[in-house]
């Protein structure tokens, strides 16, 4: 308890008494002497603060006309030193690092490091979780030092011959900055051995999993472990095309014979991208300074793969292709990259900090991207290579829960990657910048912020030497790929597992489809209204129909910036959609769909996309009604919202509105849970939905109203939906009773929870097998 917190004592009488007196005699007494040094020393507490007082306005005022460096005011700032003060309001602080003053580490003592004068210029970092016996054969790697680095579920006595163990007590003994943000029972701790490699002359460091073993005990024959000198490659590699700008992701998996199968980190709206490369380009061995490794048996995927693929708990046995030639990434292109089959070679060392402030199955995969972009700032790239790896499929759980963070923001993570860029003069200030960015944008959290200044600090200390910078080649102009600099590679079809069940090595009636289906809908927007929550159906939803169409906008009274779910009104979405018409200029149509309307995409094929799509055939859900005395209140004031519109119309949808209405008294009503809009008609519907302004229209009014005045229904592709399963009884829960994958759409079927989903998607399965892979 603080010392102004505790209750004082009560005053006994005597005391009272005593001090009465006191009071008494201060205004009674005889008068006191006037003499200055007798006042001042009666008053010298009282002189004190007002000095005290006057030196603190003083100071404010220094800090105020000083150079603006926010360092001195955050030094001020007692209560955290990465706490944003009242002037920043909620932005996060960067830290202030006097580059030039990092001291160097103290030689290590030998009575707390016996390897204190140890040097190796490779090394094999582990993470010692179990029994040595797992990491036994990295020991015996010829040419490489293994590192095992403890946690707390190190087992005490844990010890390996050949190999150098960082217990916890060493670990805090060494000195680290780093050390203090590390959990103890995360494979993070990592971070600790990558710093102990360096300090003992690390020229490469391979960053390596307990579970596995690479493949002929060589990882020279594997990686290219010397990128100069006479050892090191010399035939240029492949490296993807950048002749698509907006192709920001890759899956590498494809290239290397698995096109049904995809790393853990790959958006899962990029999932549905299987097809393989039509060229590649060309580019200079000696700067893949972060080189990923493949694995056999069990690859690094991703939850939603490994529950997915199996119609049995069967343990997983995956080939790549061996065989497959290295590629590379150009600048402006990122891929997945792991911490257990991946060399870092010096000139990216500053690469391996792990985060911590993420889930343990997201941290390695934020690191992956996050060094990638820095990668590009010294003229580095990535580079994938064939299996260097087996690892044997143990039939574990996979967390999704601790995955469920990097689904959500990984997209949106490479995005604002390719657009980031920094003027700082040198590279570990470009690398605090790019930290602190991602900590605002939330990313990752401050204290992965900090934490980025202590690891950056801790490398300089122990002698490493940042890398020079290179311009930019993403703000040149691209050159033109000409026919002569193309270089094509067709990878081999290997035998995959997909929906539990092994495929052949021709391309299964189920990947046709999805094929045919992509083709057809690939450029058309779904814009679907989550009427359920949102923040347990949007990541179902997009992976549900995000494999067939161009993109999914999801809208939703429960606005999620993480989950990307715009705000929108129901009964007035349709004021949303322009916006969403504008984001995507060059798309062939958009689709409106509610989420409780089931759109079984695969009997659309025939649908035409240049003509208007509405349920104007079915009847339960497209009424004209004649408004009259006997009309409700709500029928009576949308009829004259209606024709305070209609008389605002310029005369080509005026006429044509008209033409199709017919009775002035009339008034049509449309469900409009589900509807499309070509590309020649948006402009059309902008300009209606600028036409209603500020009036409270209702969508089933305004859907309707909009599409008569834009075409006549007999050129509409009224077979698109007419075929429709549409129940009005709302008594029946059971929405699979009524449900058909022989019709083009189905309602209602409510979804509100990831039960819901499940119950769906078997059932749409029917139409679309692939679906299985989802539950």
């Amino acid at each position: 308890m603080l010392v102004q917190d505790r209750p004082l004592p009560k005053p006994s009488k005597s005391d009272a008494a005593a001090a009465m007196n006191n009071h008494h005699r201060r205004f009674s007494g005889p008068p006191k002497n006037l003499e200055f040094s007798a006042w001042a020393s009666d008053n010298l507490y009282k002189i004190l603060a007002v000095l005290f007082l006057i030196a603190t306005v003083a100071g404010l005022f220094f800090l105020r006309g000083a150079s603006g460096d926010s360092a001195v005011l955050l030094c001020l700032d007692h209560r955290h030193p990465l706490r944003p003060s009242k002037d920043s309001l909620d932005r996060i602080p960067l830290p202030r690092i006097a580059w030039d003053s990092v001291p160097p580490l103290r030689p290590d003592d030998p009575s707390s490091d016996p390897f204190s004068s140890f040097r190796h210029p490779r090394w094999i970092v582990v993470s010692a979780d179990s029994d040595p016996s797992s990491v036994a054969p990295f020991s015996r790697i010829k040419g490489w030092q293994l590192l095992s680095v403890a946690n707390s579920e190190t087992p005490p006595d844990w010890s390996l011959k050949g190999a150098i163990h960082l217990s916890l007590e060493q670990q805090s003994r060494l000195g680290f900055r780093v050390t203090a943000h590390l959990p103890y029972g995360s494979h993070v701790r990592k971070a600790v051995g990558y710093l102990y490699a360096v300090r003992h002359g690390a020229r490469a460091i391979y960053d390596a999993d307990e579970r596995v073993e690479v493949i002929g005990a060589d990882l020279e024959s594997r990686f290219d472990v010397d990128l100069v000198g006479e050892r090191s490659r010399k035939e240029p590699l492949l490296q993807y095309s950048h002749e698509n700008p907006n192709r920001t992701v890759v899956n590498p998996y494809i290239h290397f014979g698995q096109r049904s199968v995809w790393p853990r980190g790959l958006p899962l709206e990029d999932v549905g991208e299987f097809s393989h490369e039509e060229f590649y380009t060309e580019i200079h061995s000696g700067r893949q300074f972060i080189q990923q490794g493949l694995s056999n048996g069990l690859p690094d995927v991703d939850s939603v793969f490994y529950f997915t693929r199996k119609s049995k708990l069967e343990a997983f046995d995956i080939r790549f292709d061996e065989g497959a030639q290295v590629v590379a990434l150009p600048q402006g292109m990122v891929v997945p990259v792991n911490s257990f089959n991946t060399l870092f070679h010096y000139q990216a060392f500053w690469g391996l900090m792990l985060p911590v402030s993420v889930s343990s199955m997201a941290s390695d995969i934020l690191r992956g991207y996050w060094a990638q972009r820095v990668l590009w700032e010294i003229g580095g790239y990535v580079a994938v290579y064939p299996p260097t790896v087996h690892r044997v499929d143990r039939v574990q759980s996979y967390p999704f829960a601790e995955e469920k963070d990097l689904h959500v923001n990984v997209g949106r993570l490479i995005k604002f990657l390719v657009s980031w860029r920094s003027k700082k003069p040198t590279l570990f200030e470009r690398v605090l910048e790019l930290s602190h960015a991602m900590a605002e944008e939330g990313f990752w959290g401050e204290q992965d912020l900090r934490f980025t200044a202590d690891w950056l600090q801790d490398l300089l200390a122990v002698g490493y030497r940042q890398p020079r910078l290179m311009s930019l080649e993403l703000d040149r102009p691209r050159a033109t790929i000409g026919h002569g600099d193309r270089r094509e590679f067709v990878p081999r079809r290997l035998p995959s597992v997909h929906l539990g069940v092994e495929e052949t090595g021709t391309v299964s009636t189920e990947i046709g489809n999805l094929v045919r289906w992509r083709k057809h809908f690939g450029n058309v927007v779904l814009i679907l209204y989550c009427s359920g929550p949102a923040d347990r159906t949007a990541l179902e939803w997009r992976l549900l129909y995000g494999r067939v169409f161009k993109t999914v906008v999801i809208l939703s009274e429960q606005k999620d910036v993480d989950l990307a779910v715009e705000y929108g009104q129901l009964w007035q979405a349709y004021k949303y959609l322009p916006k969403v018409f504008d984001r995507y200029k060059s798309a062939d149509g958009f689709v409106f769909l509610q989420d409780d309307m089931i759109l079984n995409y695969w009997n659309l094929l025939q649908a035409d996309k240049t003509k208007l799509w509405i349920t104007n055939k079915v009847s339960s859900s497209w009424m004209t009604t004649t408004i009259d005395a006997n009309s409700s209140e709500w029928f009576k004031k949308h009829s004259k919202m209606v024709k305070k519109v209609v008389r605002s119309m310029p005369v080509h949808f005026q006429v044509t509105y008209k033409e199709n209405i017919g009775e002035k008294q009339k008034v049509t009503l449309c469900g409009s849970e589900v509807f499309y809009v070509p590309q020649r008609h948006v402009t059309d519907f902008a300009d209606l939905v600028s036409l209603v302004g500020d009036l409270e229209m209702h969508q089933k009014i305004a859907i309707p109203l909009f599409f008569l005045a834009m075409d006549s229904p007999s050129n509409y592709d009224s077979s698109a939906l007419g075929s429709m399963i549409y129940v009005t009884d709302s008594s029946s829960n059971n929405s699979s009773s009524f449900y058909s994958a022989e019709v083009p759409a189905v309602y209602p079927w409510s979804i509100r929870s990831e039960s819901d989903f499940v119950k769906l998607v078997r059932a749409m399965a029917a139409g679309d097998p692939l679906l299985m892979d989802l539950v």
